[in-house]
């Protein structure tokens, strides 16, 4: 049986949820070393993990940015690493179209910022009943996204995450307000926070986006520290090589160190907060 995913809340898991993988679907090879790896040391932590890779890059500065090795071919590899590997996978979808047809091998489908008012996305993807994750607007405020998943509940599907990723700081830079998380949570969501494209470097003149990947366990522990849900991060074998987003992902070498302070974080955290528990990914 292929683990479920659900936003039901489970009294016996104490980690946050962890969504990592490359930013985009490169190859098959690159997709399973990453997910092996990461899925080894969840399994040694007790942290619930879902792999994220994008199939398509549809949000890019410039015409020459990769966006895809082949829109089929991606969603194939992330459907044997689901398959494969049995762990849940996530990857983002830009049109209602989109969401169906990627709903046939993911198990939440992610809505990027920039798209999170687009009803009709939104609409589609709930229908096809998948976990849907909407990443807040680098340009909105908290409140915002209440407004984002009534519009996923309201199409009958109650099963909406909501991701922090940053607000715009002027033209070329992103700060994260960590009141979001619980302003957000406040909408009975469960709060993920994304603790690399928060540290991006927007709209740069050459048209590639920089980034600060020094400071992701900085933001990890803060997003840790005030109760967030769980926590989204790109990682690669070689950043410097990936065909998007290099600069702002983790080493997959510095992972593991990163991951084993977070997680003893948590467990801090949780004994003397309220008791709030994170979605069983791996049922």
């Amino acid at each position: 049986m292929h683990p479920s995913i659900s936003t039901d809340f489970h009294s016996d898991i104490r980690q946050f949820v962890l969504i990592a993988g490359p930013c985009a679907v490169e190859s098959r090879s690159l997709c399973f070393q990453i997910a092996e790896h990461v899925l080894r040391l969840s399994d040694q932590l007790g942290i619930p993990y879902i792999f994220k890779a994008s199939y398509k890059k549809a949000n890019r500065s410039r015409l020459d940015s990769f966006t895809t090795i082949g829109e089929e071919k991606a969603l194939r590899i992330l459907e044997a690493v689901r398959t494969e590997l049995g762990i849940p996978v996530t990857t983002d979808v830009h049109t209602a179209a989109e969401a169906s047809w990627a709903a046939e091998v993911v198990d939440v489908l992610q809505i990027p910022a920039f798209l999170f008012r687009q009803t009709d996305l939104l609409v589609a993807a709930a229908r096809t009943g998948k976990v849907v994750n909407i990443k807040k607007g680098q340009f909105a405020g908290p409140e915002a996204m209440g407004f984002a998943a009534e519009k996923v509940r309201r199409s009958g599907n109650d099963q909406v995450w909501l991701t922090e990723r940053g607000t715009f700081f002027g033209y070329h830079d992103l700060v994260v307000d960590f009141r979001n998380v619980p302003a957000m949570q406040a909408h009975s969501c469960p709060v993920i926070v994304d603790c690399t494209h928060s540290l991006q470097r927007p709209n740069q003149a050459d048209g590639v986006t920089g980034g600060q990947p020094h400071l992701i366990e900085t933001i990890a522990r803060a997003a840790i520290a005030v109760g967030a849900d769980g926590l989204f991060l790109e990682t690669h074998p070689d950043p410097a090589t990936a065909l998007s987003d290099g600069a702002n992902m983790l080493p997959l070498s510095e992972l593991e160190p990163l991951l084993k302070r977070v997680a003893s974080l948590r467990e801090v955290v949780a004994g003397f907060t309220p008791k709030k528990d994170i979605p069983n990914v791996r049922g």
